[in-house]
């Protein structure tokens, strides 16, 4: 299982490296997808709920319409940890398996 560690700031800017998109804002990561229409919105927080209940690790989630945007923080930890990276990387690869684009 990933550390629930707290990363440094030199960590989550390594890692974001790596997450195209993702942005650092306080003590959470977070990125917004467009989609074509409400229902593939909805669609795309399904599959990624569906990813997040599997480790146990929930984003925090907005949709407007055709936008979502996904927030990951760790709060019992009070930040970004290893959970958060791998997480952004899991609905990274769901996006890309769905062909939607980053808004």
């Amino acid at each position: 299982m990933p550390s629930r560690k707290k990363l440094s700031d030199a960590d989550i800017e390594q890692a974001l490296i790596k997450l195209s998109g993702w942005e650092q804002q306080g003590d959470a990561i977070s990125k917004q997808y467009t989609l074509d229409s409400f229902m593939d919105a909805l669609a795309l927080v399904n599959k990624v709920g569906e990813a997040a209940e599997a480790v146990d690790h929930h984003p925090d989630i907005t949709i407007n319409y055709r936008r979502v945007t996904f927030s990951l923080s760790t709060h019992d930890r009070g930040g970004i940890t290893q959970l958060d990276i791998d997480l952004a990387a899991e609905i990274e690869k769901i996006a890309l398996g769905n062909q939607l684009a980053p808004s």
